[in-house]
């Protein structure tokens, strides 16, 4: 079993398609034997993902800040929550409780920790697999910006391959779970 991170947005958005894929994400996760670490909120698309591991029987592990628990409003039914000081310290404790990387639709928050978690790897601070949940294509825009950095040389070819993309969780998992079995 391994520890999946997951980075999302705390809104539902707009297309109920991302709201169902967190669910989908969740229960299949729970299905493939996965633990969950994640933000710890409650609400938008993270307490939706939450809550399917839950109901599927599997464990979730939240990483909240004190100063967002009220604010997020922390889900206080998690397998374990764990409350830090800071984001940088949110960051570094769902990192250093997971075994790869998943974002799925969200926004600045999810956007940051994605590229956080590559730069990381980039840097050879871990080697854990990275992917992205390309719902609807929503990631399709990013992905091909990243192309265009490949293109124009401020990104080498390996470094962009790297990061993983499929648009069904089953897909996106079999990737993850092959590179976990290669490390």
């Amino acid at each position: 079993m391994a520890s999946m991170c997951v980075y999302l947005g705390s809104r539902e958005g707009r297309d109920p398609r991302f709201l169902e894929t967190a669910r989908t994400l969740g229960l299949t996760l729970a299905r493939r034997g996965h633990s969950l670490v994640y933000g710890g909120a409650r609400v938008g698309m993270m307490g939706a993902l939450a809550d399917s591991v839950l109901t599927a029987g599997g464990e979730v592990t939240g990483v909240m800040p004190d100063h967002l628990v009220e604010r997020e409003q922390a889900h206080h039914g998690l397998t374990r929550l764990i409350r830090v000081r800071s984001m940088h310290e949110r960051k570094a404790s769902m990192a250093a409780h997971s075994d790869a990387f998943i974002a799925l639709p969200g926004g600045i928050g999810t956007l940051e920790e994605l590229f956080e978690a590559w730069t990381w790897q980039y840097l050879g601070l871990h080697d854990k697999p990275i992917g992205v949940l390309d719902t609807d294509g929503f990631y399709a825009p990013l992905l091909t910006f990243l192309d265009t950095t490949v293109d124009h040389g401020f990104l080498d070819a390996r470094t962009r391959t790297s990061l993983l993309a499929a648009t069904e969780p089953d897909d996106l998992l079999a990737t993850i779970e092959a590179r976990l079995a290669d490390s």
